[in-house]
């Protein structure tokens, strides 16, 4: 058993002092506040570590490339394209493991990989039709860090249209080959679980969306919805109805379902959501990023649909911001502050079950070993009160995180790779390099 001794933690009833975690393997054992200082000491807020819902870890060779001129969504796509066209296994596998380990560093005990890129350039399936995913399990396990493989079905290019060039390599032809070949991916780690995702109703027609929630199997399902407004007009004037009400018929709606963006969803849409118990993750620091828009959470939540929170595309890693934003940018949607309660900020910030982690996310007895603890007096965090540090924390501020009872960060540094800072740049140059 280990021991560890929080000065402030947020457990389930809000902020405590003193804290006393009692650890057993990978699980919590006892939490008991107002106790004295034994086992390790960890100063400042621990909190339960992030989830991060949503995820393309190779996006993040886009960091920083792609702000030359206007553009959009659509001609930031095509760079994505041409980033995705030059990875292999192997070279997967090693952007990967820098991006998880960025993502520990930040906080995030949990990822969800939203993991479409399955073949090799022009489709050709690998020998080992699963080798990139099995890339990113090596590379989770590398770092650190829980992983929930979320295989994408992804078959079309558009509305009625085939996938282009880049696009083939995403798609296994048909939805019931694509349910054959995820479901022969078989982790072998204990922090490596699977669900499932259907791309967009762009990418996937309505009866391979009725497979994709058949294959769900009750593990979660995630979908892209309503990103961008050019989504909802081709929908309805290919099907007649917006995506939502498309998913909705094909029964993918449902409290396993992650709509993933909802930026641009309607009343109606927000009813048919809430009725399925589904659940809505927002991405703010990308949504911000591509120019997408503010979705509506105050009104999502309100209808009773679930928030969770990703850093998509990675254009920035720190738990910290994908908090902030989703009250800032309700302040600035709605020109009225705190739109958002403490206590609504941490739930989506932790909410693991979103990627089938229900265990994680609390500390309390018996739930899961993840702890996150934040420096309280950083030049950043100095004289803020403990529980409102995510309004003034950065990544920066982690200082030790703990995932399934096993120390990974300590002191600011990662335990399990030297320098991933390193091993981020000479992969991202690599993928730029003539």
């Amino acid at each position: 058993m280990s021991s560890y001794w929080a000065e402030f933690a947020w457990l389930p009833d809000g902020l405590a002092e003193r804290v006393t975690i009692d650890v057993t393997g990978s699980s919590i054992r006892s939490v008991v506040p107002g106790t004295e200082p034994s086992g390790k000491v960890l100063h400042g807020l621990t909190v339960p570590g992030f989830a991060n819902a949503h995820s393309h870890a190779f996006h993040r060779a886009l960091r920083g490339r792609t702000h030359h001129g206007r553009g959009s969504f659509w001609t930031w796509r095509e760079r994505m394209y041409a980033i995705a066209d030059r990875l292999d296994p192997d070279s997967y596998y090693r952007l990967a493991r820098g991006v998880y380990a960025e993502m520990v560093l930040a906080g995030y005990t949990s990822v969800g990989e939203f993991h479409y890129l399955h073949h090799a350039p022009g489709g050709v399936p690998y020998r080992d039709p699963n080798a990139m995913s099995t890339a990113l399990a090596a590379a989770a396990a590398d770092a650190g860090i829980r992983l929930t493989l979320l295989d994408t079905c992804y078959l079309t290019g558009g509305f009625g249209h085939m996938p282009d060039e880049h696009q083939r390599r995403f798609s296994d032809g048909d939805a019931m080959a694509w349910a054959e070949r995820a479901a022969a991916f078989q982790p072998e780690s204990e922090l490596v679980r699977t669900g499932v995702a259907a791309h967009s109703v762009r990418a996937v027609p309505p009866r391979a969306l009725a497979v994709v929630a058949e294959k769900a199997g009750g593990r979660p399902v995630h979908v892209h919805l309503s990103e961008q407004p050019a989504e909802n007009s081709d929908c309805l004037a290919a099907h007649g109805r917006t995506p939502t009400a498309l998913l909705a018929e094909a029964g993918l709606l449902g409290p396993d379902t992650v709509a993933v963006h909802a930026t641009h969803v309607s009343a109606a849409d927000i009813g048919l959501l809430a009725e399925a118990r589904a659940r809505a993750c927002f991405c703010p620091t990308t949504e911000r990023d591509l120019g997408d828009g503010i979705g509506p959470a105050r009104e999502l939540l309100d209808a009773g649909v679930r928030l969770c929170l990703g850093s998509d595309s990675h254009a920035v890693v720190d738990g910290f911001e994908e908090w902030r934003a989703l009250e800032l940018n309700e302040r600035l949607a709605a020109r009225a502050r705190g739109r958002f309660d403490m206590a609504q900020l941490f739930t989506a910030a932790t909410d693991h079950a979103s990627i089938g982690w229900p265990e994680v996310g609390r500390i309390e007895a018996g739930a899961a070993a993840d702890l996150v603890t934040v420096e309280l007096d950083s030049i950043r965090t100095a004289g803020a009160e403990p529980a409102a540090a995510l309004f003034a924390a950065t990544a920066s501020d982690i200082r030790e995180v703990l995932v399934a009872g096993r120390e990974v960060v300590s002191d600011g540094r990662h335990l399990l790779m030297a320098q991933p800072e390193i091993t981020l740049r000479d992969e991202i140059q690599a993928l730029y390099a003539p």
